[in-house]
């Protein structure tokens, strides 16, 4: 999934020693833009929090999975960036209409041209 906002908040970073050496993670605030903004927090673990910097401010897409995990009776979902690209676009440009001059006249058609059914 993808989603395109502006860093609203970074928080703390937090790292520690686990069972497969250690970790990291940033955990950071999206603000979507909209008739009804939205804020999401989206977490960065790993290679991944060098891989991406953020500052507050800046727009950016992110691209996440969404993950949900059990824990003594209550569930738990974490939305994990795995991609995150800077500005306002996402380097392509949306599929629109095509202009007139890509779109053939009607007398251009032959009869050849026409469908069977």
């Amino acid at each position: 999934m993808e989603v395109q906002g502006k860093v609203n908040m970074m928080l703390q970073l937090q790292s520690g020693q686990g069972k497969n050496g250690l970790w990291k993670k940033q955990e950071f605030i999206l603000e979507t833009e909209g008739q009804v903004p939205r804020k999401i927090c989206f977490s960065l673990w790993g290679e991944k929090v060098d891989q991406f910097p953020l500052a507050t401010g800046e727009i950016i897409t992110v691209f996440f999975d969404v993950e949900s995990r059990e824990y003594n009776g209550k569930w738990y979902t974490d939305a994990k960036a795995w991609k995150i690209t800077k500005g306002e676009g996402k380097g392509t440009s949306p599929a629109g209409p095509k202009p007139a001059s890509d779109i053939p006249a009607s007398d251009d058609f032959s009869a050849a041209d026409d469908l069977p059914f």
